[in-house]
This record gives structure tokens, C-alpha cells and sequence, in this order.
């Protein structure tokens, strides 16, 4: 009676789950294996254009077909030992569980303050390791229509270091400019800033070495540009070029330098508390 009952709860099991798969619509099959239109939620974002929508959903179908294909490929040529996974998954579940472990260790522990005197002194230690590949530029740069009236006092007051005039400067080419960047205090690539203005130059290092201003026009726009200061590759980099890598080089530290006392604090107790032994 029981084994019966039982056969009976399978039965009905495997039938609701047929009737349910039954009238879904199937979009492709490989041998007994079927992909159903329910497997494709999530497949296509919200808001895709229909003939996106229909490229990504034949590709994925198209992918999934390849697969199933391969995967019966591999079960008929492998042998029951060649697919015993188990081991390989649990070191993959033991090494998500360490790190998972890890990142909230970290999270509630690490301490992110980092003095400018911190920043100075591993600075001032790892020169070497601070050596530019590109060259870099402080600048100001301003980009204005050709037919502009502004361009003669913008040209003025770029030249100028009074505090005043940088503020009618900045008011200016907020009104004014197609484009322009102020902020000369901080550094940029060179051969991003020849990105924004369109002048050839065949040896960045000598262009660097004989312009401290700049005046180019093209057929729409004049771009005036003064140098403040500039670095050239293979010299050492300035610290506030550095200072985000040196922040993440030190917090890295102090992270490797916390899970490595969490590991032996943990060895140590269990040592202690006789938990584990080594034959």
C-alpha cells in the first residue's frame, strides 16, 4: 500500500510538471533535453529594441543548443571517474567560503584612514616604483568659437596668476567656451589633452620643452592653452599624481597584513583549545 501511494505521489508529480512544461512553448531541443520560453526570463533587459531583443534571444538559444550538444558529447566519452566533480566543487565552495568570510572580516576591521604624512613617507620610500610611462602637463585650456568676441580678454586674463582675474576667467567660459579646464594644479596625460586640441606634434618631449603658451585655431574654434608645469616619461611621477595608487597600495597592505593575523589567530586558539591534530 505504501509503495503504491508512493508510485502514485511520483506519477502525479511527473505529471504536473509535463502539463506545466506542456504549455509553455518549446524553442529548442537536444535529444531529451528541452529549452522552454520560461528559461529565457532575465535573457533580454527591459527596454530592448524587438530587433535586439530577437538577435540576443537566437544567440542565446543558438549557444545553449551548442552546449547541450557538447555536454552529451562529453557524457557518452567520459568515463563516471572523468566526471566526478565532487572534489573540485567542494574546494570551489571551501575557497568562496574563505573569501566570503575574508571580505566581512575586512569590511567591519580595516582601518581606511590614511594620513597625507603616510602618503609622504611611502612616497618618499618607493621613488623608484614611481617612474612616469607617459608624460604629464598642468595646464589651463580654453576652447571658443573662431567668431567670438571673448578671445582677447580670455587670452589676458589666461596669462594672468591674480586671483581676481581667475575668478572672471571662470565666469567667462562658463558663458563662453565650447570646453575648458582651470584646474592647473592638477595633472594630466599629455596625449589626452592632444585629444582635445588638434595640433600635430611629432616629439611630445621637444613640443613640451618650447610651448608654455599655446594659440591654434582650426576652421570652427580657437584653443589657447598656458602650461604650467610638466613631466616628462621615465622621470619620477609627482606625489598628487600618485596619491589614489599610494591610497590603494597601502590599504591592500594593511589588508593582506589583517586576514594574514585573522589566519594565525585562528591557528593559534585552535592550537591552544587542542581542536585539530597533525599525524
Amino acid at each position: 500500500m505504501n509503495r503504491l501511494l508512493i508510485i502514485l505521489l511520483i506519477f502525479a508529480t511527473s505529471c504536473a510538471t509535463f502539463f506545466k512544461k506542456k504549455s509553455e512553448q518549446v524553442l529548442a531541443r537536444v535529444y531529451d533535453d528541452y529549452l522552454y520560453e520560461s528559461d529565457l526570463k532575465g535573457v533580454v533587459a527591459p527596454g530592448t529594441l524587438p530587433k535586439d531583443s530577437l538577435l540576443i534571444t537566437r544567440s542565446y538559444i543558438e549557444n545553449w543548443v551548442r552546449q547541450q550538444l557538447i555536454i552529451q558529447q562529453a557524457e557518452k566519452n567520459l568515463s563516471s571517474s572523468q566526471m566526478d566533480f565532487s572534489k573540485q566543487l567542494e574546494n570551489y565552495k571551501n575557497s568562496l567560503t574563505i573569501y566570503a568570510y575574508e571580505n566581512a572580516l575586512v569590511r567591519q576591521n580595516l582601518d581606511t584612514l590614511i594620513t597625507d604624512e603616510e602618503t609622504q613617507n611611502y612616497y618618499d620610500a618607493n621613488q623608484q616604483n614611481f617612474l612616469l610611462k607617459d608624460n604629464i602637463v598642468q595646464l589651463q585650456y580654453v576652447k571658443l568659437p573662431l567668431k567670438s568676441t571673448m578671445i582677447k580678454q580670455v587670452k589676458k586674463l589666461l596669462i594672468s596668476d591674480d586671483q581676481d582675474d581667475r575668478n572672471k576667467l571662470a565666469d567667462l567660459c562658463e558663458k563662453n567656451a565650447a570646453d575648458y579646464f582651470l584646474d592647473s594644479d592638477n595633472w594630466l596625460l599629455f596625449s589626452d589633452v592632444l585629444k582635445q586640441i588638434p595640433v600635430k606634434t611629432y616629439n611630445q618631449e621637444d613640443f613640451l620643452k618650447n610651448h608654455r603658451d599655446l594659440d591654434y585655431q582650426d576652421s570652427m574654434y580657437v584653443y589657447l592653452v598656458r602650461f604650467k608645469n610638466f613631466k616628462i616619461k621615465e622621470s619620477v611621477s609627482p606625489l598628487n599624481f600618485e596619491k589614489q595608487r599610494i591610497r590603494d597600495i597601502i590599504l591592500n597592505k594593511r589588508k593582506i597584513e589583517l586576514i594574514s593575523r585573522m589566519q594565525d589567530d585562528i591557528y593559534t586558539n585552535a592550537q591552544k583549545k587542542n581542536v585539530f591534530e597533525i599525524f
